[in-house]
């Protein structure tokens, strides 16, 4: 079950201020970010089909001359309802954006400097036997109820089994941390060996 005593590594963890503690000028940094993550999981399913690849319209809907309507050769033309559609998605859209690795670091070390002030950071010593009640024990220990965003130096299967069916916690690992989960959380939790990680990551102090 997850405990955190004050025996724990846990209670004895410090959050450096090179990442929980750094100056936020403005949020431009961290837009660009957020949006960077939202453009990167989008998917580019829609599709149209074009004048040539509608179905049909092989036969002149009226002859050329003598009906004193305008002249047509198809009915597939992008004008007429059902025709194809000009200038629509393909389905091979890039709608990607790429940050740099330095500002992808700078706007987590930024987001979670906020979020520290907002005194929505905090580090327990997680452990679970695997159920999803050790896990809700914990989490109601702790207050913590809705966007719970928890940190961990590694996934493991209790872990995972034990978070997978709260819909309230989000499990991630350290070194995959993004500006959006954490602008997004009304709550984050590390372990603290996830500290230890973060802060080698985001310094660039990491092997």
């Amino acid at each position: 079950m997850a405990t955190d005593s004050p025996k724990t590594p846990a209670a004895k963890t410090t959050l450096p201020k090179e990442v929980f503690a750094v100056e936020v000028p403005n949020h431009e940094l961290l837009k660009l970010a957020y949006d960077a993550y939202l453009a990167n999981s989008r998917l580019s399913s829609a599709t149209t089909l074009k004048r040539g690849e509608v179905r049909g319209g092989g036969k002149k809907p009226w002859k050329q001359k003598g009906t004193g309507r305008a002249r047509f050769g198809s009915t597939r033309n992008p004008i007429w309802r059902g025709g194809g559609v000009v200038f629509g998605p393909s389905g091979n859209e890039n709608y990607s954006k790429k940050l740099s690795k330095t500002s992808k670091r700078v706007a987590i070390k930024q987001a979670l400097s906020l979020a520290n002030t907002a005194k929505k950071v905090s580090v327990k010593d997680i452990k679970t036997t695997g159920k999803t009640a050790d896990m809700a024990k914990f989490l109601a220990d702790n207050k913590l109820s809705r966007n719970v965003l928890m940190v961990v130096d590694e996934k493991t299967p209790e872990l995972l089994r034990g978070t997978n069916n709260i819909q309230s916690v989000k499990l991630v690992s350290a070194l995959y941390l993004n500006v959006y989960d954490i602008m997004n959380a009304d709550a984050i939790v590390f372990n603290a060996a996830a500290i230890k990680k973060v802060e080698q990551w985001l310094t660039g102090e990491e092997a």
